[in-house]
């Protein structure tokens, strides 16, 4: 599969899921055609995009993360998470998808996440070049799911459209807001699938022992990717 591409592999660097691993990215090279189909192709053997490239975790003794997606038709929203809709309605809030989206429209609320949320981070400072970098793909169409309080931008869900449903790139939202922005992005992305007859929201890397990631498990029944197969959990 990987043979009518060209691969780069990074040199090893601090892990960022968990504190005592290195890790290495296996990455598309510049300059090469990649399309919807490969992009398919190559999610389901682990790629994830950022910018025009897309990449996988390629460790040495590790294959701690896993691939996550949702199926709408299985998807069951949690007592809890009924509850943080359900809140969120009753405050106001609303969710629009949009294509095209301009990074200039998202900055202010981006510098205010990454600064408040993850200063301890790789993205931290923030920069409008690297919001850019997720909004922008050469060869693909790049959609947001954006979140609205009484009116007021609030949230942002950066996704890809694949053949078989949405890839969920990054999310950023207000950090100040009483709501649970981050679940109801997920929420209403399944919501977008539904309404667009694709089956699946894929969520990204799941890792079982970062606190990170731990949110990701708490949306169930989903399907994770072990072993080049998917399998359901819950």
């Amino acid at each position: 599969m990987t043979d009518s591409i060209r691969l780069g592999l990074s040199a090893p660097y601090a892990c960022n899921y968990l504190a005592d691993r290195q890790e290495r990215v296996l990455f598309t090279l510049p300059e090469q055609l990649i399309d919807i189909q490969l992009y398919q192709t190559l999610t389901d053997h682990n790629f994830r995009r950022t910018g025009d490239q897309l990449y996988r975790p390629y460790c040495d003794h590790c294959q701690a993360c896993i691939a996550v997606r949702l199926h709408h038709q299985e998807f069951v929203p949690s007592k809890n998470q009924h509850r943080v809709r359900q809140k969120a309605l009753q405050a106001g809030w609303t969710f629009k998808l949009r294509s095209a989206p301009n990074w200039q429209d998202y900055y202010p609320l981006y510098q205010r996440y990454i600064t408040e949320r993850h200063a301890d981070g790789v993205m931290y400072p923030p920069s409008p070049e690297h919001l850019d970098s997720l909004l922008r793909c050469r060869w693909l169409p790049v959609h947001t799911l954006e979140q609205y309080l009484d009116g007021q931008l609030v949230g942002v869900l950066v996704l890809d459209l694949l053949l078989d449903g949405y890839s969920a790139v990054y999310s950023f939202y207000e950090p100040s807001s009483h709501l649970s922005l981050g679940t109801l992005a997920i929420l209403a992305g399944v919501d977008v699938c539904r309404q667009q007859k694709l089956p699946y929201l894929y969520l990204g890397y799941w890792v079982e022992h970062s606190e990170k990631m731990a949110y990701k498990a708490r949306f169930l029944p989903q399907q994770r990717l072990i072993g080049q197969e998917w399998h359901s959990f819950g």
